[in-house]
């Protein structure tokens, strides 16, 4: 008889004591979705993404007229930013661009030369170092899951020009150098807030894209003789994710 109270009793104390353990693994497991569903609204194809990227757009086209002939391919921008993505649904999104980019015109050095000056040197350029902010609306293609897919955004630009350069180097240099360099900054011949509109064509991390800027490339008091540099910058980018 006692043995069998004292089984009793056992049994009725494991049951207490496994009570409690059970139920808190149910509310733990009733806790857990909540955070689930926070992870779930970002990724490629979701509420919201932001990557980085980087590219290289060589300058397309010819000036104006003469004085201002490009070495093409050395004539480019290169770039690095920041992109936000918010999907509306599964075929449109919105987002912006944040970027840095650097805009080289690499000078040709012939007797026409008029920009900045008609001195000739072994290599000249102009630089313009800005930071952009390219707002786009995004349509994708094809069924997909949670990955960017293919699509076509359509955008425009605008930029603050931060730093400007002309940059001269000529070999050999003097007092027995090898070379002689020459940066000169802050150039006031060219304009500070450049715009344009743009179009990217892309499938997954990478993209054929193209800018053309509207806005003129020299202030309205640079010299009469400086022409109209090329508006087109058509390149590759790629996503960094």
């Amino acid at each position: 008889m006692n043995i069998r109270l004292i089984t009793a009793g056992a049994l009725l104390a494991l049951g207490l004591a496994a009570g409690p353990a059970a139920q808190a693994q149910r509310v733990l497991f009733r806790a857990d979705p909540a955070t689930d569903s926070m992870q779930v609204s970002y990724g490629p194809n979701r509420r919201f993404y932001q990557h980085l990227l980087l590219g290289y757009a060589p300058v397309i086209g010819r000036p104006d007229g003469s004085g201002a002939a490009l070495r093409y391919f050395k004539s480019a921008e290169p770039f690095i930013g920041v992109r936000n993505k918010f999907r509306l649904n599964n075929a449109a999104s919105v987002g912006f661009d944040v970027r840095y980019a650097r805009l080289v015109y690499a000078l040709e050095q012939n007797s026409q030369k008029l920009l900045p000056d008609a001195t000739l040197h072994q290599q000249e350029s102009i630089v313009l170092s800005q930071v952009q902010l390219e707002p786009f609306v995004r349509l994708g293609f094809g069924r997909r899951g949670n990955v960017i897919g293919r699509y076509l955004d359509l955008s425009g630009w605008g930029g603050w020009v931060m730093a400007t350069s002309h940059r001269t180097e000529d070999e050999p240099g003097t007092g027995g150098s090898a070379r002689t360099v020459v940066v000169e900054h802050g150039l006031n011949y060219l304009r500070r807030w450049p715009f344009g509109v743009a179009t990217r064509l892309g499938s997954g991390r990478y993209a054929f894209t193209a800018r053309y800027r509207l806005s003129d490339t020299f202030t309205a008091g640079a010299n009469p003789v400086y022409v109209e540099l090329p508006r087109w910058l058509v390149g590759l980018e790629l996503g960094l994710f």
